[in-house]
């Protein structure tokens, strides 16, 4: 299979994964946040892969240098989120094959630091372990055709469990407190030999969180659905090396709920594109993303940067 060391980038599920940060941020209208998901993390050959085990560790640095509110204006004040996550994956591909694609399974393990600072609101750093992320049911295709080209595609179904550090009377969490379900389905096609497109089109569901942060004044509350997309296209110059453009785009498309109760006005959405890296070094494919936000409503808006580290072991 072509590029067999360049395998399989996948979720975070949320990663997904690809932000280990949940926060509760009163500024932001008192929004129930949605928690992290896989926002840049995958890129260039994300659908990519074949039977075998994987390793792969993420690191990613967010910087938010404001935050948006739900029209996508800025919010006075001096407001920054910072984060540095990182996500170790294992996954392994077995060659049993249902459905014409090989059956497999994954795991996620985030770590985060994160540092909050509103004006005239929370302030709190916090490091821990963030959620893991499961998907005991993953079918990879190898051997597909799209309009005549090369197309490698899969779905995944993951599950976020609460495992992560967690207390309501923080600021900032690096769990969320809450189980989530973010199924994905992954591809990449070749265009030309050397020219590919890569797309991961996810959907998030969450349950509700039981013991929220006490500014919510609620028993529960419970974010709303999303829907969130990777893009990527990308060429390749030398052998192993490949050079493109990447982005991602986020859209909830159902409210928060307080204590059973719809928030008007919750629901966030992001863009972001940036230029890519990829390449081989010492059997090692290594992926460096750089992604600029933009029209981001209810979320901090920033800049981030992901490396990706990723080895095959047959």
């Amino acid at each position: 299979m072509r590029g067999k060391g360049l395998r399989y980038l996948l979720l975070k599920f949320s990663l997904v994964f690809v932000l280990c940060l949940m926060f509760a941020l009163g500024g932001l209208a008192q929004n129930v946040s949605l928690p992290p998901v896989n926002l840049g993390l995958t890129a260039f050959l994300d659908g990519v892969a074949g039977p075998g085990a994987f390793a792969e560790q993420y690191f990613e640095y967010y910087d938010g240098f404001q935050f948006n509110n739900k029209n996508g204006n800025k919010i006075p004040g001096k407001n920054s989120l910072k984060s540095f996550s990182t996500i170790t994956h294992i996954a392994y591909i077995t060659k049993l094959k249902l459905l014409g694609g090989y059956y497999g399974f994954e795991m996620l393990l985030p770590i985060a630091n994160i540092d909050l600072d509103m004006e005239g609101g929370p302030k709190d750093k916090k490091t821990g372990f963030g959620d893991v992320c499961i998907s005991p049911f993953l079918l990879q295709w190898t051997d597909s055709k799209l309009f005549g080209r090369p197309f490698f595609h899969r779905f995944a179904l993951g599950i976020n469990v609460p495992t992560g550090k967690y207390n309501k009377n923080n600021d900032i969490n690096p769990g969320s407190n809450l189980y989530s379900f973010n199924s994905y389905y992954a591809f990449t096609m070749f265009i030309t030999p050397k020219l590919t497109t890569s797309w991961r089109l996810s959907y998030l569901w969450n349950s509700k969180n039981n013991n929220p942060n006490k500014m919510f004044n609620a028993n529960n509350i419970q974010p709303g659905q999303a829907f969130h997309v990777n893009y990527a296209l990308s060429y390749e110059f030398l052998n192993k090396l490949r050079v493109g453009l990447a982005g991602y785009y986020l859209k909830q498309f159902t409210p928060d709920t307080v204590g059973g109760n719809a928030v008007t006005g919750s629901m966030e959405s992001s863009f972001a594109l940036g230029p890519g890296i990829l390449f081989k070094l010492n059997k090692i494919d290594v992926h460096i993303n750089s992604y600029f936000e933009i029209a981001t409503r209810n979320r901090p808006e920033g800049n981030k940067i992901v490396i990706h580290l990723s080895k095959v072991f047959l």
